[in-house]
């Protein structure tokens, strides 16, 4: 077989690969002796935000994230935990459950399914520091391979969609000053829940007319509220409506989703995988978020549960650096929608990878997640 002949077969198993890529892994050159060992090395790190963030029940300057290297054969993957108050972990809970975790026995970083599973059993929480390892481990695991997960995965690149820029509650004024910073994106995300929800829309729309989206981060009570507002919404051209009520609210929702002349996603009612079934008929789409579900993998099968059932999804975020967006980038060919602006509205992001380019994610052609570490 002459050399041209093999390069397109070799490049052929990338393009039909899926989630069951690790069934081909003999194809690939790599040493699992016993000898080389996995090792994980994390450190603390504090985003400072560009402006000050509000939603419906808190406001704040700065995230805190725990970063994450893993290491095999020299090769380093890198990995994210960002920890936003609603999911009740820190710093200091993210590096406790860490220290946990021994990655040193197991001598293949290409057994993701078994070393995922055994890590996600440790403890029924701690989602965020869960993705941490499962974003690392992926981006070592795409180096080792030599290449970006799209490819792996076999999604074109070139599908992924616009994201949305969100522009947190605050007065009028100021509003409309992140409105005019937002020039280029095609979509607007735009925070409600409190008392100011038409005068938010309002703002936005004196300085724009693209498309909007609404997150009411259930900051609303009331159904019959909700039902109004969303009409009124849609008049101002918002396309879909997050989690509009309190997520135990299941009832209401599906009362508002059947009602609703726009679709309504669940996202704090819907964190993983196993949720996605008991939400079903009372929202017209899933929240997907690697903080939320533990990672790369688990998202992957929140995709096809969630298509199989028909159901909208919206690919979306914490505020992250570009490790964390890059690694949930890879994903997004494949959904509706998506809010991955995390790594704009922070001043420090100590990594380049997936940027933005007139509102439309550009995925990194780089192995793995795609990044480089900057500082």
């Amino acid at each position: 077989m002459n050399s041209s002949r093999r390069g397109f077969f070799k490049t052929s198993a990338f393009a039909f690969a899926s989630s069951t890529i690790l069934s081909a892994i003999p194809l690939v050159n790599v040493n699992t002796q016993t000898s080389k060992k996995l090792k994980m090395t994390f450190r603390p790190y504090t985003l400072d935000l560009k402006h000050v963030f509000t939603v419906a029940t808190l406001s704040r300057t700065t995230t805190p994230v725990v970063l994450v290297e893993i290491e095999y054969d020299g090769i380093v993957g890198f990995g994210e935990a960002s920890m936003p108050p609603y999911l009740g972990e820190s710093q200091e809970s993210v590096m406790a459950f860490l220290k946990r975790v021994d990655l040193t026995k197991y001598d293949n970083p290409f057994d993701l399914e078994t070393i995922l599973r055994d890590i996600d059993l440790l403890a029924f929480h701690n989602t965020a520091a869960k993705a941490s390892i499962d974003i690392a481990l992926h981006d070592l695991v795409g180096k080792l391979i030599g290449q970006p997960w799209f490819n792996i995965w076999g999604y074109d690149k070139k599908k992924a969609p616009n994201t949305t820029f969100t522009i947190g509650i605050d007065t009028a004024a100021v509003v409309k000053e992140k409105t005019k910073e937002a020039v280029g994106f095609k979509i607007l995300k735009v925070k409600l829940g409190k008392d100011n929800d038409k005068e938010m829309i309002e703002s936005v729309r004196a300085i724009t007319d693209v498309p909007l989206t609404a997150d009411p981060n259930q900051g609303w009570k009331d159904k019959f509220y909700a039902l109004d507002m969303i009409h009124w919404l849609k008049e101002k051209g918002v396309v879909y409506i997050e989690q509009p009520m309190a997520k135990e609210k299941y009832e209401d929702h599906a009362w508002l989703t059947e009602r609703s002349p726009l679709p309504i996603l669940a996202d704090e009612s819907c964190q993983r995988l196993s949720d996605i079934h008991s939400i079903q008929g009372a929202y017209n789409g899933i929240v997907i978020k690697l903080m939320k579900c533990t990672g790369m993998r688990e998202a992957h099968k929140m995709i096809t549960l969630a298509r199989s059932l028909n159901m909208k999804i919206m690919f979306g975020c914490m505020t992250e650096t570009s490790c964390a967006i890059s690694a949930a980038s890879h994903l997004s060919p494949m959904v509706d929608w998506a809010d991955l602006d995390g790594m704009l509205l922070i001043k420090n992001d100590p990594f380049i990878g997936t940027t933005v380019k007139d509102g439309k994610l550009v995925l990194s052609e780089g192995a793995g997640i795609g990044v480089k570490k900057i500082s």
